[in-house]
């Protein structure tokens, strides 16, 4: 997982280490918004008016982070944006294992109205590729929501209104598509390197220590101890941008420990 909740709420009730760098809410909200495949997205009801109406739909974001869809006119969420084009859409962190409340979601608000295919066509199908099939359907439309509210809740006590610009003009974290190999090769080849990195950088002392999510400027760990668990957040060395990167500064940080360099 890309690093999109807060330590200070991270993977249970552990002390807060401010010093330690995070991402930008806008960054996690960009970060979010590009790994999302499913959001809920809420129109204004044609059939009872002045109620939201909500259904899931698959969107793909562009450069500026703008949601794209592709609708068809019989969908009812398409005849109530026909009427009111005003709309929400919800996003929420994939793959969450226990509370959902402590996970990350993100709310943008704006107008959906119809674009042009030939801006957004080779976007949405690089996510979905089984809707080429549907492009020459007159019936379906591609609808871009331009975002004029953006709001971002990444766990339990750390949420707020993003401005509009920020979010825009932001870039979601480089390690977005390389974090799930990263943690699943430092859970399943490094745990201990993990273990002495808590108590070299953190001041920890756990039993077990296991990744949780990694981003350009650290990682969460979540840590076990014989009465506990609970989470921190270790600061990188420096930026990484890249898979490579950021196998140098774990190397770097497992040397430093004195243990066996992660590989």
């Amino acid at each position: 997982m890309i690093g999109l909740v807060s330590n200070r709420q991270h993977a249970g009730s552990g002390p807060p280490t401010p010093d330690v760098p995070e991402p930008s809410l806008a960054e996690r909200a960009r970060t979010l918004a590009a790994i999302g495949l499913l959001g809920s997205l809420a129109t204004h009801s044609r059939r009872f008016p002045g109620f939201p109406f909500c259904s899931m739909t698959p969107f793909a974001v562009d450069a500026g982070g703008r949601p794209v869809f592709f609708l068809s006119s019989m969908a009812m969420h398409t005849q109530n944006l026909h009427q009111n084009s005003h709309a929400s859409l919800l996003i929420t962190q994939p793959d969450v294992s226990g509370d959902p409340l402590g996970a990350a979601r993100l709310t943008l608000i704006g107008a959906a109205t119809v674009t042009p295919a030939v801006e957004v066509r080779d976007l949405y199908l690089s996510r979905y590729g089984n809707a080429r099939y549907w492009q020459d359907y007159t019936d379906f439309a591609y609808y871009r929501l331009e975002v004029e509210g953006v709001y971002f809740i990444g766990g339990f006590g750390v949420m707020g209104w993003v401005p509009v610009e920020d979010y825009a003009t932001t870039a979601p974290d480089p390690l977005t598509a390389v974090a799930p190999g990263i943690i699943q090769h430092m859970n399943a080849d490094h745990a201990d390197a993990l273990r002495r990195i808590a108590e070299h950088d953190a001041g920890e002392a756990p039993d077990e220590a296991s990744m949780t999510a990694v981003d350009r400027l650290g990682f969460h760990l979540r840590l076990k101890t014989a009465d506990r668990v609970h989470g921190r957040r270790i600061a990188f060395p420096r930026e990484v941008k890249d898979a490579g990167e950021a196998r140098s500064a774990f190397v770097e940080m497992v040397r430093a420990c004195g243990t066996r360099a992660a590989g």
